[in-house]
C-alpha cells in the first residue's frame, strides 16, 4: 500500500470512530510508518504524539483523580484488591506495587487510563518472581501454535532467565499483540522483548 492510500485509510478510520475528535488530528505517512499529531481531550484518546488537553470542567484535582483511580481498581475483577498503589502529580498517574501476572498489570493501566482528567500514566507495577515452567520456550511455542490468529511458523522464541524474545514476522498488529500476550501467559516470564515485524 502506498503512503497516500495508507494516510487516507487512517483518516477514514479516525472519522469513523465517534469518540475520537478527528478534526484535531493530523496524519502523515512515510514509507509505511504513520504518525499522528495534534491534541485530544483525554488520555484514553491519546495515540502516538498527541497532546492531552483537558477540556473545561474536567481538570480535576490530583486527589480527586487518585480517589477515582483507587475506587475503579478496587472494583476491577482482573486486578487483585489492595495490591496497586496510586499517586497523582499534575494529573499524571503513577501505578506501583507487585502483581502475579502481566495481564493484571495491563488491566490496571487500562482502567486508570480511561478516567476523566488523566493526562498520562506511568505503569511501575512489577511482577513477583515465579518459578519458571520447565522448558519455557517449548510451552510458549505451543501456545503460539494454538492461536488461530497467528502463523507460528514465522515466529522465533528465545528465553534467557525469564526474558522472552519474539522475533520473526506476523501478518497484522493484532497478531503481534496476540503473540506477546501468549508469551506473557507462561509462568516465570519476567519480561517480553518484541522484535516482531508486521508484514
Amino acid at each position: 500500500m502506498d503512503d497516500s492510500k495508507l494516510r487516507q485509510d487512517v483518516l477514514d478510520e479516525l472519522e469513523w470512530q465517534p469518540h475520537i475528535p478527528s478534526a484535531q488530528i493530523a496524519v502523515t505517512a512515510d514509507q509505511g510508518v504513520v504518525r499522528l499529531s495534534g491534541y485530544v481531550s483525554t488520555y484514553a484518546e491519546k495515540i502516538e504524539s498527541l497532546e492531552v488537553r483537558v477540556t473545561d470542567g474536567i481538570a480535576d484535582a490530583d486527589e480527586e483523580i487518585a480517589m477515582r483511580a483507587r475506587t475503579s481498581l478496587g472494583w476491577a475483577a482482573l486486578v487483585p484488591s489492595g495490591q496497586v498503589e496510586v499517586s497523582v502529580v499534575s494529573r499524571w498517574v503513577t501505578l506501583s506495587g507487585q502483581l502475579e501476572w502481566h495481564f493484571q498489570r495491563a488491566a490496571a493501566e487500562t482502567i486508570v487510563r480511561d478516567l476523566a482528567g488523566v493526562a498520562g500514566v506511568s505503569n511501575e507495577i512489577t511482577l513477583r518472581a515465579r518459578p519458571q515452567t520447565t522448558n519455557l520456550k517449548s510451552h510458549i511455542e505451543r501456545a503460539l501454535r494454538r492461536s488461530a490468529d497467528l502463523d507460528a511458523r514465522f515466529i522465533r522464541v528465545k528465553v534467557v532467565d525469564g526474558l522472552v524474545t519474539l522475533e520473526g514476522a506476523v501478518g497484522s498488529w493484532h497478531a503481534r499483540e496476540r503473540a506477546k500476550d501468549a508469551a506473557w501467559m507462561a509462568p516465570g516470564v519476567s519480561a517480553v522483548r518484541d522484535l516482531l515485524i508486521v508484514t
